[in-house]
């Protein structure tokens, strides 16, 4: 009998990897919140929308490169 070998698709290590600096980012930036630094923009929360942005296209390449049997 011969075994297929399923090798696992990079990129679902580099969503994996976005997703929990997605995470990361987030939560710190969360946390970070009401002390906002002296900076002009910090206002708008980049490090919160980044965060965002880097959760969800982790997620979607996370589940779309998942392992599958």
């Amino acid at each position: 009998m011969h075994e297929r070998r399923h090798m696992l698709p990079v990129w679902f290590f580099i969503g994996l990897l976005l997703t929990i600096y997605g995470v990361i980012i987030l939560a710190t930036s969360l946390h970070e919140w009401s002390h906002l630094p002296a900076v002009v923009l910090a206002r708008y929360h980049p490090g919160v929308w980044g965060g965002i942005l880097l959760l969800s296209i982790g997620s979607f390449y996370v589940v779309r490169f998942r392992p599958r049997r």
